[in-house]
This record gives structure tokens, C-alpha cells and sequence, in this order.
């Protein structure tokens, strides 16, 4: 059971990533340009919002607070709270709820495994899960929000949105100055 727990806890977030990777190759072009600015926007979010949390709360690991505590795998002995894995999982699984919902629905209960496992591994506190997995729902919401202010700003055939046809002009309306 360690050996899963492990498992899920490590590299349960690369399959989470990579899940995300199919779907954004298989979006539309608009999809792909979206999910790309959104993704870069969320990442540095991401990265953020988790130095602001760390500076304003300190949660020493379990096994930093009870020597008797062994973690599964070996960690160092850093400040836990938040939980980057389960910040990052998250981030991917509202960015890909955006574009499917189903799928990001599924990868957003895999990223709340992936806090899960890291709490039964002994290397984080429920509260380290729960602020990684609130982030990682922020972050997200601000690469859509920022995705939302600037693509009507942007080319038609960057977006791959049908250019916008203005306001019809009449024959009277096209010869005034």
C-alpha cells in the first residue's frame, strides 16, 4: 500500500500535466491559444500565490513536528504549507474544466488524491492540501479572467474566432466622411 501511496503522491501529478497536454491538443485552434495564455497566466500565479501563502503561514511538516513520524519518501525538511503538487494539479485540472468539463471534473478529484497520498506519505498537514488546492482554483480563475480581457484585443486568426463584421454600412452611411 506505501508503494501506491507513493506512486500517487510523486507521479500522479506528470499524469495529471500530461492529461492536460492531450486535451489542449485536441482543442480547437481558439482552445489552444486560450488554454496556452491561460496556462502561462496560471503558472505564474500559481508560482505567486504559493511564495505569498509560504511567507504568511509556516506549517512545519508532520515529521518535523513528530520525530517519531517517518515519511514515505524522503523530503526535506521545509516548510509544507502549501502544498505545490496539490497547487499545481489543481491549476491544470480548472484549466482543463474550462475547455471539459468532465475531464477537468475527473482531474480535479485526481488532484485532490495527489493531496490525499502526500498526507498519508506523512509530508504534508490537511490544511497545506486544502490552501494548495484553493490556489491552484485562483490561479486558474485568473488566467481565464486575463484570457477574457485581452482575446477580443487580439487578431481573429490568433484566436481562431471569426473576425467581427463592424457595424453594417448602407450606401448613405458609406459616402459621409
Amino acid at each position: 500500500m506505501d508503494s501506491l501511496i507513493v506512486a500517487v503522491a510523486q507521479y500522479l501529478p506528470f499524469v495529471i500535466v500530461a492529461v492536460g497536454a492531450v486535451v489542449w491538443l485536441l482543442a480547437p485552434r481558439s482552445g489552444k491559444v486560450a488554454m496556452l495564455v491561460e496556462g502561462a497566466v496560471a503558472l505564474a500565479a500559481v508560482g505567486v500565490l504559493i511564495l505569498v501563502a509560504a511567507a504568511l503561514h509556516t506549517d512545519p511538516r508532520p515529521f518535523v513536528v513528530d520525530p517519531t513520524v517517518k515519511p514515505l519518501f524522503a523530503h526535506p525538511a521545509d516548510n509544507g504549507f502549501p502544498s505545490d503538487h496539490t497547487a499545481l494539479s489543481m491549476t491544470v485540472a480548472a484549466l482543463v474544466w474550462v475547455q471539459r468539463r468532465t475531464v477537468g471534473a475527473v482531474l480535479a478529484v485526481l488532484a485532490l488524491c495527489v493531496g490525499a497520498a502526500r498526507v498519508l506519505a506523512h509530508v504534508h498537514h490537511v490544511q497545506d492540501i486544502l490552501a494548495g488546492a484553493v490556489i491552484g482554483v485562483a490561479a486558474a480563475a485568473i488566467g481565464v479572467l486575463v484570457w477574457s480581457l485581452v482575446s477580443h484585443r487580439l487578431p481573429a486568426r490568433l484566436t481562431g474566432q471569426a473576425p467581427s463584421a463592424g457595424p453594417a454600412q448602407t450606401p448613405e452611411t458609406a459616402a459621409t466622411p
